[in-house]
C-alpha cells in the first residue's frame, strides 16, 4: 500500500526548532522579507547568509524526534513516500528513504545563477566567497517568496498515486503546497494530524486526528497496522 505523508513545521518543532512564521509575522526575530526573498539577497547577501548559517546550526544541532521516527519504521511494511514543506532533514536523518522536500534542503547550497547546481556543505556555514562552478556566489538551497517550487510537480503525481493521505504538523495554508490534497484520489483515506485541524471540510474521507505530530502519528501508525 503506498502511504504518501505531507509534513509541515510542526513536526519538526517538537525537535525545538521554531515554526517558519510566528503569529507576529516573524522568523526568529526577522521580518520574512528581510531574510527569504530574492530581493532581500541582492540586498543584503550578508545577512541572508548568516541568518541561514545560524538555522542551519539549530537543524545539526536538533534531533529527529519520535514522529519521523516513527513515520521512517512505516517503510518496513508500506511503500512510504513523504513531501515535506520542512527545509531541514530531519526525515532522512530519522531512516525515510523516499523524501521530496518541496522548499529544499538547509544542509545543502546552490548557485547563484542556476539554482540546478546543488552541492553539500562542509560544517554548518557558507561563507561570502565561496563560489559555484560558474564562479558566482553560493546560497542556500531554500526556496524563497517568490521563486518557483520546483519539486511541486513531483509531489503533485506521488498524491495521485496515494492509497492513503497523511497531513502531518501543517495547517495547509501555504501554497501551493497546500493545494496539494487536491490531487489526492476523492475516495482514499485521508488522515490529518494537527492539533488545530485546517479546514478541510470540502473533502471525503478525512480523518482527523487532533494531537502534536508525536501522538498523532503513533495514532495513525496503530490505525494504519490494524487495517492491513
Amino acid at each position: 500500500m503506498k502511504i504518501v505523508v505531507l509534513t509541515g513545521a510542526g513536526i519538526s518543532a517538537e525537535s525545538g526548532l521554531k515554526t517558519f512564521r510566528d503569529a507576529d509575522g516573524l522568523w526568529e526575530g526577522y521580518n520574512v522579507y528581510d531574510v527569504a526573498t530574492p530581493e532581500a539577497w541582492e540586498r543584503n547577501p550578508e545577512l541572508v547568509q548568516e541568518f541561514y548559517n545560524e538555522r542551519r546550526r539549530q537543524v545539526l544541532a536538533a534531533k529527529p524526534n519520535h514522529a519521523h521516527h516513527l513515520l521512517a519504521e512505516l517503510e518496513k511494511d508500506f511503500d512510504v513516500e513523504i513531501i515535506t514543506q520542512n527545509i531541514d532533514d530531519l526525515h532522512e536523518r530519522a531512516g525515510s528513504t523516499k523524501v521530496t522536500h518541496l522548499h529544499g534542503v538547509i544542509t545543502k547550497s546552490q548557485s547563484d545563477l542556476k539554482s540546478e547546481l546543488v552541492y553539500p556543505i562542509t560544517g554548518a556555514e557558507i561563507k561570502m566567497g565561496e563560489l559555484c562552478e560558474l564562479g558566482s556566489q553560493l546560497r542556500p538551497h531554500v526556496v524563497w517568496f517568490g521563486e518557483a517550487v520546483p519539486m511541486i510537480e513531483v509531489a503533485a503525481k506521488l498524491c495521485k498515486q496515494a492509497e492513503v493521505f497523511a497531513v502531518i504538523g501543517t495547517s495547509l495554508a501555504v501554497y501551493p503546497a497546500a493545494g496539494l490534497i487536491d490531487f489526492v484520489p476523492s475516495v482514499i483515506d485521508k488522515y490529518i494530524i494537527d492539533p488545530k485541524t485546517p479546514d478541510v471540510k470540502r473533502y471525503k474521507n478525512v480523518i482527523n486526528i487532533e494531537k502534536n505530530a508525536v501522538e498523532g502519528v503513533a495514532e495513525l501508525k496503530e490505525l494504519l497496522s490494524n487495517a492491513r
